[in-house]
Parts: structure tokens; C-alpha cells; sequence
């Protein structure tokens, strides 16, 4: 099996273009086919600067979704959006409101992943927010309890990841932020990514951040997916110490530059977080990334920060003899 694959973990900066475009559709001055078509230029892009980068495994960078939560809540069924909510920081995002019965209208993520496939013959992950963090950052109006609604929305986002496998993914990850949160659901949040797993024979990846890990750990090694994506380097590397105490049994994509800093980690700072997670981990075990998703820094951060990110990894490649 290779060696330290390289990876993101899926959003990437939206080109001034893009962003003009959003406006422009918002105002109601273009259409929504002028939208997609610069929406499919910066899926171009973002593919052509990753395989010129290097990058193993690809993301399509989301350059059609707004928030992670409500670009899915806005095409099901049984949805509302609120006005706008803090997320953090000087984020917000429109809080999705469940209102009725949750369904599937049509397939949300496939035609995305379609196309930037289509584009390159390196494997590109089929992208989902999974239920768990959807319940978590939406008002529910409608189901009895939490677990109700998570346990329908797992049924659902299940539904599309097998039409992404059907499409050709390869990789399918389920992002699931919230998991870290709440400590006292991790059983929940379990069993509905099992839900959503079931019987896929992709590569299926969950990806958890900006949380208290300790609290969940190490119950998290049974989300059931081959890899747990997670970040490091913003809370310099504390997540190895757990390792030590309790050796994870599959993948690891180990987030290794900060996505919430606008400073460009040299590629030694980067080598020796890579270094420190071979102490614990197999070089076959372990994917490198940045810590989360990229759509906060500008698009030249984001090349110069995944520059530096391949560059590590092919020197510490090269002088662990693992080319």
C-alpha cells in the first residue's frame, strides 16, 4: 500500500470571480446556468492546482455550496432556512429549520462530483455532510428528539452515498464536525454513520475538528468508515498523545497545517509534525492534510500552505526510503 498519501479535506477558497457571480445571482442580474458555469471554472481550477501540486487524493472544493449544513438542508425535503446565524468568528450561515418529514427530492452531490471526475484520472472524493452534524446545526421543529432526527437523516444522506458510489466515487467521506462536541451522543453519532456506511464498498472517510477529543476518545476508532480525518496542527499535535495510549486500529489523515491562520508554515515546521505522527502510526496508516477546510484563507494561502504540506511529505518520503 502507498505510503503517506496527500489529501484535503474538501472546501477550497471561492475565486473572486465565483464570489462576484454569487452576488450577481443573488441580485437576480445572471442565471442560475451562469452561476453553474463559473461555478464549474473554479472546480476546474481547484482540480488543475492540486494535480499540480501533487495531491494524491482529490476534493472538488465545494465551489457550489455556501455552508456545509444548508446547501444539503436547501434541496431536501422538510427543510427551512432561517435568517442569519454566528457560526464563529465573524461566520455566519442561514440555520437550517426542520419543519416535516425529511426526504430526498433528487441526487445533491453527484452531478459535483461528476464533473470534477471527469477532469482528472486521480481519484476524487465524493463529498456529504453527514447526519449527525446536520441535526446538530439545524432548529428541528418537526421529529420528536435528537435521535429521531439524526437516526432519518442518516437514511437519507445513505441514499446519496450510493448514488455517489454509483457515479464512480471511489472515496466517499462523511464530514461530521459536531461529533467532537457532544460527547455524551458519541453512541449516536455511531450508529447513524453506520447507517450511512452500510454496505457501500467505497473508501468512506469521516472528517472531525476544532473539538475536545480527549472526550470521545477512544470510542471514536468505531465510527464506522476506514479513516478518520482530524486536525493537529491547531492544537499543535495534542491528538498523538492519545494515539500513544490507544493505537488506532485503521486510517488516520492527520491535518498538519492550520487552516485558521493566515501564516504559511515553513516545510520544516511541517516535517516534524509528519515525524512525530510516524512515532504512532504506519507510514501506510497515515494520509496528510491540512486541519480542515480551506475556504477561510485566500486562494494564494491555500496553494502555498498545500505546496509546503507535499513538499514535507516528499522529503521525509525520501529519507525514510519510502518513495
Amino acid at each position: 500500500m502507498a505510503a503517506l498519501l496527500t489529501t484535503s479535506v474538501g472546501s477550497f477558497p471561492k475565486p473572486d470571480y465565483l464570489l462576484k457571480a454569487r452576488s450577481a445571482f443573488a441580485r437576480g442580474e445572471i442565471s442560475r446556468e451562469q452561476l453553474a458555469a463559473e461555478e464549474r471554472r473554479a472546480t476546474e481550477a481547484c482540480i488543475r492546482l492540486q494535480e499540480r501540486l501533487g495531491i494524491d487524493l482529490l476534493v472538488h472544493g465545494e465551489m457550489e455550496r455556501g455552508d456545509m449544513t444548508t446547501y444539503f438542508a436547501e434541496q431536501l425535503e422538510g427543510f427551512a432556512i432561517s435568517g442569519l446565524v454566528r457560526s464563529y468568528g465573524n461566520r455566519y450561515y442561514r440555520k437550517p429549520i426542520v419543519v416535516g418529514p425529511i426526504g430526498r427530492r433528487r441526487p445533491m452531490a453527484v452531478e459535483a462530483f461528476t464533473f470534477a471526475q471527469s477532469l482528472t484520472s486521480r481519484p476524487v472524493k465524493g463529498m456529504l455532510t453527514g447526519p449527525y452534524t446536520m441535526a446538530d446545526w439545524s432548529f428541528n421543529d418537526h421529529y420528536p428528539n435528537r435521535r429521531a432526527l439524526v437516526l432519518r437523516l442518516a437514511e437519507v444522506i445513505h441514499e446519496e452515498a450510493v448514488d455517489l458510489e454509483r457515479a464512480g466515487a471511489r472515496y466517499i467521506q462523511i464530514d461530521e464536525p459536531a461529533v467532537s462536541t457532544r460527547p455524551e451522543e458519541i453512541e449516536l453519532a455511531i450508529e447513524a454513520l453506520g447507517i450511512v456506511t452500510r454496505g457501500l464498498s467505497a473508501h468512506t472517510i469521516t472528517h472531525i475538528c476544532y473539538g475536545h477529543f480527549e472526550t470521545i476518545y477512544p470510542r471514536m476508532l468505531d465510527l464506522p468508515v476506514d479513516q478518520l480525518d482530524l486536525e493537529a496542527a491547531n492544537n499543535d499535535f495534542a491528538i498523538l498523545e492519545l494515539f500513544r495510549r490507544h493505537r488506532p486500529h485503521k486510517e488516520i489523515a492527520l491535518g498538519v497545517v492550520d487552516v485558521h491562520s493566515h501564516r504559511v508554515e515553513p516545510v520544516e515546521e511541517i516535517k516534524k509534525g509528519i515525524l512525530a505522527a510516524l512515532e504512532v502510526l504506519e507510514p501506510d496508516q497515515l494520509y496528510v492534510d491540512p486541519d480542515c477546510g480551506l475556504k477561510t484563507r485566500t486562494w494564494e494561502e491555500a496553494e502555498q500552505k498545500l505546496a509546503n504540506m507535499v513538499e514535507a511529505v516528499r522529503q521525509v518520503k525520501a529519507e525514510r526510503g519510502l518513495e
